[in-house]
């Protein structure tokens, strides 16, 4: 597929295509979280490998976790240090997650809001979508949008010049009850 506009980006996820984009850490492959089985298939990724729910703020990833209130207070102290940024919280699921998001285990999400101005603005109106690293599973990121339409013909990419994220992931942690467990260490050193 050929490199396009952020219209045209936004009207492929609405009509349930794949898409590529910049964000702060590295470029993602993103669809609507009801169709994220065709970024498995497209990726190649094992389906005990779960994607990431992104937003264009916190408010639009909350209705997808569910917890206790004092659950809410600890996440949305974290989110309001971190967010927009590099983090990535794995939380409860509420019943909204497509269990396509999450195959093995449909009781968490990982959820997450891009600091990058152009990811913001695409998720701002296409609302909150299942994403990934820009790669085939295994390997690594791809860095630039002609790489990404190059690996991924079938992916419509966003047409940009500059990509400009820092190239490494996000840091991701996991709420366990009573604290967080580091999963990957990324881009965000989380003080916990």
């Amino acid at each position: 597929m050929p490199q396009v506009s952020i219209t045209e980006l936004v009207a492929g996820v609405r009509a349930g295509c794949v898409v590529s984009f910049p964000t702060d850490t590295v470029p993602a492959l993103a669809a609507l979280p009801e169709r994220a089985e065709l970024i498995f298939a497209t990726k190649q990724r094992s389906q005990d490998k779960p994607l990431i729910l992104m937003g264009a703020k916190a408010e639009d990833v909350w209705d997808y976790v569910v917890g206790t209130e004092a659950d809410w207070q600890v996440w949305q102290q974290v989110a309001a240090r971190y967010w927009a940024g590099a983090l990535t919280l794995v939380l409860p699921a509420s019943d909204r997650v497509p269990k396509a998001m999450n195959p093995t285990d449909p009781t968490t999400i990982g959820v997450r809001v891009p600091q990058s101005a152009i990811a913001r603005e695409i998720l701002a109106q296409t609302g909150p979508l299942a994403t990934t690293s820009a790669n085939l599973s295994g390997q690594p990121p791809l860095e630039t949008m002609t790489e990404i339409a190059a690996q991924f013909p079938d992916v419509l990419s966003l047409q940009i010049s500059d990509v400009s994220g820092i190239g490494v992931p996000s840091t991701v942690a996991k709420w366990m009850g009573s604290g967080w467990v580091i999963l990957r260490q990324g881009a965000v050193v989380l003080e916990i």
